[in-house]
């Protein structure tokens, strides 16, 4: 350890080992947090246009309506959570993260955005896998079953083709996005983060289940590579 780089919390997880690290930005001198899970980057509070841009995108959609319930599946650094929260028209959010360190993190004020998300009592923070929780039949909310949402934003996995899991792949088909409909209230948004820049396979198929479909790019100076990174954000609406 030293005084610019601290492993805050390291845990052993069925899914590999998990870090939380600080470090100091040696060019700008700021702080950044990093989730790690084995040698894979999660997170990296660098970064982080694109988690906030799912929410705000997502939120926007016109018909999506107002005193909104929403689902966040990934937890994180908190970006996109906290982002949602910022939106005054929404007025319960469940977080679904399937790793409860993460989530352990976040109570225990770990994490910059952990009170303005763990803190917020419109926020209940669910142990959980979503992809589990978004089939047929299968609810978000299990002290509602048959509750429904006006959004619900995924950022777990690094695409629709590049996942932290073989087993996610099925959600990212026509019948595994499915599962998705019976959880939308009229007009509600389903909307997906990505890594990658669009990937017209994937908006091809969101098409043949939701009423409209689309993706946005979302640009941004990565200072590591001097270059302008592109990610994503799908939107899909019932």
């Amino acid at each position: 350890m030293s005084r610019f780089f601290k492993e805050l919390d390291y845990r052993p997880t069925p899914l590999g080992a998990l870090t939380l690290r600080w470090r100091i930005d040696p060019v700008s001198g700021g702080e950044i947090y990093e989730i790690k899970l084995g040698d894979d980057f999660l997170m990296s509070s660098m970064f982080t246009e694109s988690e906030k841009a799912l929410a705000t995108i997502a939120l926007e959609e016109p018909g999506i309506g107002s005193d909104l319930d929403v689902v966040v599946g990934g937890l994180g650094l908190g970006f996109t959570a906290a982002a949602t929260l910022k939106d005054p028209r929404v007025r319960s959010l469940l977080v679904i993260d399937a790793l409860p360190e993460v989530i352990e993190w976040h109570v225990e004020g770990l994490l910059p955005l952990s009170g303005s998300v763990a803190g917020d009592p419109r926020t209940r923070l669910i142990a959980g896998n979503f992809f589990d929780m978004a089939k047929r039949g299968a609810s978000f909310d299990q002290e509602h079953p048959a509750r429904r949402f006006d959004a619900i934003l995924l950022d777990v996995d690094h695409s629709p083709s590049k996942v932290l899991h073989p087993s996610n792949l099925e959600f990212y088909t026509a019948d595994g996005l499915a599962g998705i409909l019976d959880k939308l209230k009229p007009g509600g948004v389903f909307a997906l983060w990505s890594n990658e820049p669009p990937e017209e396979g994937f908006t091809q198929v969101m098409r043949q289940v939701f009423a409209q479909a689309r993706a946005e790019e979302v640009r941004f100076h990565n200072p590591i590579q001097g270059n302008e990174a592109v990610q994503a954000v799908y939107i899909a609406q019932v």
